[in-house]
């Protein structure tokens, strides 16, 4: 059953920004229709990725508001004509100041945007005919969110939790015991065998990190 549910949707990952952050082209394998999981630049390969795929994005999804993840978003609504969803409106500070953040990095092809929804605790998503639950899980950022599928058991935590560390706490509003807290009350009860596609570098899942992951097995 799971190798079933697993099939009904497929996933690629394109590496974006001098950050190399993972913006994640989400798709429902039945209807071909998919989502953008934080765009954060690099927009032509964005939609040369999509074209690829041959699916059609019918969403922009953001786990949260920094910079790597949303610089993209308002050029990738403008292209592909479609609504940005989340995050959390504790965010939204970072998102109307998205060309002040850019131009820390030497980001300069950004714009400030709104998102057309605000996404809280409780929240679903729907793409095709997959749903995803929304989790806040402030810590990393006040607005960061996570969207999990149980019936596919797979979440897209953006900076949450990483395969082997935690997002981290000393950027503007962050806190690391919020974060832990978060990982722990939100994430973990999710199941061990639930996989995650994270903001930077390799995936994971549940299991592997509460056996593992030094910031949540106590060795850190």
């Amino acid at each position: 059953m799971e190798q079933e549910q697993a099939a009904k949707a497929r996933a690629a990952i394109i590496p974006v920004t001098p950050f190399q952050q993972n913006c994640t082209l989400l798709w429902d394998q039945a209807t071909k229709r998919g989502v953008v999981i934080d765009p954060g630049g690099d927009v032509p390969q964005i939609l040369a990725a999509i074209k690829q795929a041959g699916i059609t994005v019918e969403q922009i999804w953001l786990t949260h508001g920094h910079i790597d993840h949303v610089g993209g978003a308002a050029e990738l609504r403008d292209a592909l004509k479609v609504p940005i969803v989340g995050p959390h409106v504790a965010d939204k500070y970072m998102l109307d100041h998205v060309v002040e953040s850019g131009a820390n990095f030497g980001m300069t092809d950004v714009r400030n945007f709104t998102p057309d929804r605000w996404l809280d605790e409780g929240d679903q998503t729907q793409i095709g005919e997959l749903t995803f639950d929304i989790l806040h899980c402030p810590g990393h950022s006040p607005g960061s969110v996570v969207f999990a599928n149980k019936e596919m058991g797979f979440a897209l935590v953006g900076d949450v939790l990483f395969n082997g560390s935690v997002g981290r706490t000393d950027l503007p509003g962050g806190d690391h015991a919020t974060l832990i807290r978060s990982i722990k009350d939100k994430l973990l009860p999710l199941g061990d065998h639930v996989g995650f596609i994270c903001g930077h570098g390799p995936g994971s899942n549940i299991g592997h990190e509460r056996m593992t992951n030094p910031f949540l097995n106590g060795a850190m």
